[in-house]
């Protein structure tokens, strides 16, 4: 097992709203959902609360982008303003992402920033899709890209194992 907190929670950085995902690490449960960025606030406030009145141990890991320094999404043929456009997104994205690690830690969470983790999964772009992610992850109900991104980060920090059955 890769950490000794009680809940890890996965967030998948993004302009409108963010995925994330909360492990419950002892029963390895999972919860979903996806919020905007006061919204989110709320909740990692709510946690830093039950971490000090419960007495649990929450970790936050946020997919960090921008630490990464060549993050190109152009494709052959793109022109020059749909390549702007994406890179005016992703540091927009990157830009949020930074924000969620400031507060969290102003409010006495611990962080890890995590670089993306490999898109190695069936969807597009490698992205993993909502039946890989069932088959190794208890998620009940719908699920969306980021809420899936972030479910990925939240299990991966656990330290539990990421294996598609076949």
């Amino acid at each position: 097992m890769k950490t000794r907190a009680d809940y890890i929670i996965g967030i998948d950085p993004d302009t409108d709203k963010s995925g994330i995902a909360q492990v419950r690490v002892a029963g390895r449960e999972v919860e979903l959902f996806s919020a905007s960025f006061p919204e989110l606030l709320d909740y990692l406030q709510r946690m830093r609360q039950k971490e000090l009145t419960e007495g649990m141990r929450v970790v936050v890991v946020v997919e960090a982008s921008w630490r990464i320094s060549t993050n190109w999404h152009t494709k052959r043929g793109e022109s020059v303003r749909v390549s702007a456009s994406k890179g005016i997104d992703q540091g927009r994205c990157a830009e949020v992402g930074r924000k969620i690690v400031e507060c969290a830690r102003y409010y006495g969470l611990e962080v890890v920033e995590q670089l993306p983790l490999k898109k190695i999964w069936k969807g597009p772009d490698g992205k993993i899709t909502d039946e890989e992610i069932k088959a190794f992850i208890p998620i009940k109900g719908r699920t969306n890209q980021e809420t899936r991104d972030a479910a990925l980060l939240a299990w991966n920090e656990a330290g539990f194992p990421i294996r598609i059955k076949t």
